[in-house]
């Protein structure tokens, strides 16, 4: 650059200011058309990015203290478990990596349930009692996510997999995949 001493490097633009070039008047074309601030606009794009061919899904318990998204496909894979809590609850549940998944309301509304192990945590509502998501005994490091408690119109198809979790060692041993759906 010209003024600068010789072999000096540009700086880099100072945070949160980014030449667009060409692209500035789109950029602002679509946050005005949308509606939406820079941030909420670039939440958007990089939403878009980072979960290409995924779905932002919401969802919540019944009485809406507890609320969250989850990034997955339109067409999810939903485990019914037979061990002794998913048949008492009725747990269904379709399993992402904890990077897709985000609480955007009630924390301190959930209360959780453990046992035998105390791998599995079963958050729950403490108003409501609704089990939305969980972390599973499967895969700690993700979170088990009742279909049933998404909000509707981002569902395409629901395929079902019966997993025999009264034999739960030898069913997660065995299955090919379940051990990996935390995985980024």
């Amino acid at each position: 650059a010209e003024g600068s001493p010789a072999g000096a490097k540009a700086e880099p633009p100072a945070p949160g200011v980014i030449d667009l070039g060409a692209q500035s008047g789109r950029w602002a074309a679509f946050q005005e058309r949308h509606r939406l601030s820079c941030e909420e606009a670039a939440r958007l794009l990089l939403d878009a990015y980072e979960y290409r061919g995924l779905v932002k899904h919401t969802g919540g318990c019944h009485c809406g203290a507890v609320r969250f998204e989850v990034w997955a496909s339109a067409d999810l894979h939903v485990f019914n478990c037979n061990c002794s809590i998913c048949t008492k609850k009725q747990n269904r549940h379709f399993i992402v990596p904890a990077s897709r998944f985000k609480l955007l309301k009630g924390a301190d509304n959930l209360t959780t349930y453990t046992f035998n192990t105390h791998s599995a945590q079963h958050t729950f509502c403490k108003t409501c009692g609704v089990q939305s998501f969980y972390t599973p005994r499967s895969n700690p490091d993700g979170y088990g996510i009742a279909p049933h408690c998404l909000d509707d119109g981002t569902v395409q198809t629901i395929i079902t997999e019966d997993i025999n979790g009264k034999e739960w060692e030898k069913a997660v041993r065995e299955h090919k995949t379940i051990r990996d759906m935390s995985k980024p």
